[in-house]
């Protein structure tokens, strides 16, 4: 199970550069649309090829919720996927402890995991590792820089490593 976060990672703080086969996501959407977010020109449609091809399945991750398949699914050629419904607490999480990691354990259901998100913690490793009794990769993505071919390698070599080890 692959969980993905879609604010800084799919979509980063800074403009990815265009070159070396990269276009203007004006191929799948011109930025500003019936959605008013000009953020949504940042989206990689190449990201969506790139992440079905990890083993394992894709979930949202994200507080887009439904709006994570009307919008950015189809800018990215991905099927509608499953979407985290996150536990409403009023508990807060331990100190450093991001508010996403209890709910994703959770949803895990025991499973191993590798989640994808800019906000993750040294805290969440620990609180994972604790409380999570199967392997699992928290995978923290640069914001600025969003998704890179490096991240996905470094997914890749643990579900690789997970799945001999298996």
């Amino acid at each position: 199970m692959i969980f993905i976060d879609i604010d800084g990672v799919l979509i980063p703080l800074r403009a990815r550069p265009i070159g070396a086969g990269r276009q203007r996501s004006g191929s799948v959407g011109d930025g500003r649309d019936c959605y008013g977010n000009p953020l949504l020109d940042r989206l990689e449609p190449d990201d969506g090829r790139r992440l079905l091809a990890l083993p394992g399945d894709l979930v949202w991750a994200s507080t887009w919720m439904v709006e994570a398949n009307e919008v950015v699914a189809p800018r990215l050629g991905l099927p509608a996927l499953p979407v985290v419904d996150w536990i409403d607490d009023d508990e807060q999480p331990p100190y450093g402890v991001h508010w996403k990691t209890a709910s994703l354990a959770r949803w895990a259901a025991g499973r191993p995991f590798v989640w994808l998100d800019d906000e993750i913690t040294d805290a969440d490793r620990r609180w994972v590792a604790a409380r999570h009794p199967h392997p699992s990769l928290l995978h923290r993505i640069d914001p600025h820089l969003g998704l890179t071919d490096t991240d996905l390698t470094a997914v890749r070599q643990w579900l690789d490593h997970r799945d001999k080890a298996a």
